[in-house]
């Protein structure tokens, strides 16, 4: 019987070699191919690689171990990346692709008829990219240093290997094809055993039912018993919320304003032949999207209450030496820590409400890394070992398809942005192809570098990138397709604004002084994962201000404008 890092090795090693043969069939050969796949990806295959695409580390890896953890509170990033992609697929989508060029930073360079606001939304997108990047990066890392017994490091490492062999090669044409095939991967493997563990847990193949569902053997919900367990260990009720809400909904918006602002979602719709191609593939890519989205809340109670399970059991904690293979094997690669405070070799396993029959506070003994959840869910569950080997593929999958078109992003930023539209105007489309191909690589060993030494937790560096690009992208391209009065000076002053602002408040609070870090000294008590909502606003107010003291764009770019908002069917 095969074991477990012998089907991984298996699985991952025959995902890689399909994206590799995907890469070089598909290598560019033009600037066209190379940025937008030369503009004739059919709708249903678009669609399937915006999901994949748009459906990173973070949503696969990160986002149940959130909702795991916080319960209610972890819905947020459900709303807010949910809510986001259908603010841009119906609001800004069909506008840009109707605009027809390259990139976003060539959408703004041309709409507010600046180089300068083309330099700012340069600066935007590579600060964006490079953010998000890093959580992807982490994520190709977690996933190796567990099942293929690997070092961070190199995990990381092979990781750039791979992304660099189709993203430089192949470009946009490269990547939307390997994507095609990451998605089918990511899904294959995040639906398999969440359908197992609802078998088991609830009787019913389908997740979305089971864990609203009596347990078997029970009376009672699986939610009802999870409330119950989070009591008795306490933790705060696992379906109330103990979050402020002028937080949740900052960290919400922020998220929906980020996904309709990011730069490597935005190129997606650029790939097909027309406007209304794009419609399609935003519906096909919605609906591909669900699948995963509707399942992850239920990954997320079957994969706490199985944890719980585990660690107490029969209403006692139990020890650490009679523990399952895969928690050893989780302690080994540093994400799973326990500290045997009071030295009776039992887990104890706390909320900090936690109190024992004398009513004195009882201490926590584990600690968890929440990106593990999905990943470990498999082996708490007991599942067969080749279903715990195609999760390990899928987190992959899921981390190198986003890492790739962040990539490009930074690397048609450069070549196509700055230097064919700036700096060289005269650039052959050879050159530019090669210019092209060395930033995306200078992109692939700064990523793995971020990747190596990431800011936080994936799903928590990605809620950076995506209130970053809130507040710098997302008012700009709303106010450039519906403002047509909105000159550049206005434009330029509050992404400038926005961006300076939140990435400020970020590194304040997460690199200067984290001991800061708590809601008693947040503005409004808003965190740096909602502080992009706060930037957003102020990148509206300062455009708006400084645009009624300065002129009207010219008469040809609002006459530009009333076209783009025209968008043709055809």
């Amino acid at each position: 019987m095969m074991g477990v890092t012998a089907w991984t090795y298996l699985l991952v090693g025959s995902s890689f070699l399909l994206y590799i043969i995907i890469a070089i069939r598909s290598r560019a050969t033009s600037t066209g191919e190379f940025y937008i796949a030369g503009q004739d990806v059919p709708p249903l295959a678009n669609g399937m690689a915006t999901a994949a695409d748009w459906m990173s580390a973070a949503s696969f890896i990160s986002m149940a171990g959130i909702i795991s953890f916080s319960g209610y509170d972890g819905s947020v990033y459900l709303m807010g990346w949910t809510g986001g992609y259908v603010l841009l697929a119906l609001l800004l989508a069909p506008y840009l692709r109707k605009f027809g060029k390259f990139t976003v930073p060539d959408f703004i360079g041309e709409r507010y008829y600046s180089q300068t606001a083309r330099l700012v939304a340069v600066i935007c997108a590579i600060f964006v990219s490079f953010t998000y990047v890093a959580g992807q990066m982490r994520g190709v890392g977690v996933v190796f240093s567990r099942f293929l017994e690997i070092d961070v490091t190199n995990g990381v490492i092979i990781g750039m290997a791979i992304v660099f062999i189709y993203a430089v090669l192949g470009g946009m044409k490269g990547i939307t094809y390997t994507q095609v095939a990451q998605y089918c991967v990511l899904i294959f493997a995040f639906m398999v055993p969440a359908i197992f563990i609802s078998l088991m847990v609830a009787g019913t193949a389908i997740p979305q039912i089971g864990f609203g569902s009596t347990a078997i053997g029970s009376e009672t919900s699986l939610l009802s018993r999870l409330d119950g367990l989070h009591e008795q260990l306490g933790f705060t009720q696992y379906t109330l919320g103990s979050g402020n809400t002028i937080n949740l909904l900052a960290i919400t918006f922020a998220l929906m304003a980020g996904t309709a602002g990011l730069p490597h979602v935005i190129i997606r719709f650029y790939t097909v032949p027309s406007v209304r191609a794009a419609r399609k593939s935003a519906g096909w890519a919605l609906l591909f999207i669900a699948i995963l989205y509707t399942t992850a809340p239920a990954v997320a109670v079957f994969a706490r209450t199985n944890l719980i399970d585990t660690v107490y059991r029969e209403g006692e904690f139990q020890q650490h030496d009679q523990m399952p293979e895969w928690f050893q094997t989780w302690e080994r690669t540093g994400l799973i820590e326990f500290d045997d405070i009071n030295g009776d070799g039992r887990i104890q396993y706390v909320g900090k409400d936690a109190k024992d029959g004398a009513g004195d506070p009882i201490a926590n003994e584990l600690t968890i890394d929440r990106d593990i959840m999905v990943l470990a869910n498999p082996e708490i569950a007991e599942l067969p070992n080749w279903v715990i080997a195609l999760v390990a593929a899928g987190g992959l999958a899921a981390a190198l398809s986003t890492a790739a078109g962040l990539l490009l992003v930074v690397s048609t930023s450069i070549s196509h942005d700055l230097l064919r539209k700036w700096l060289r105007p005269d650039l052959s489309e050879k050159q530019e192809l090669l210019a092209a191909r060395i930033s995306a690589g200078v992109a692939v060993c700064i990523a793995g570098y971020l990747g190596i030494h990431p800011p936080g937790f994936v799903a928590e560096v990605v809620a950076f990138a995506f209130g970053l690009a809130a507040a710098s992208f997302f008012p700009a391209i709303l106010m450039g397709i519906f403002m047509k009065r909105m000159n550049r000076e206005g434009a330029i002053s509050g992404m400038l604004v926005g961006l300076i602002f939140t990435a400020s408040y970020i590194i304040y609070f997460r690199f200067l002084h984290p001991e800061l870090d708590t809601v008693e000294n947040w503005w409004w008590g808003i965190s740096p994962k909602g502080i992009g909502t706060v930037g957003l606003c102020f990148n509206f107010m300062v455009a708006g201000i400084v645009r009624s003291f300065t002129a009207d764009p010219p008469a040809e770019v609002m006459k530009m404008v009333e076209e783009i908002r025209l968008p043709e069917v055809k």
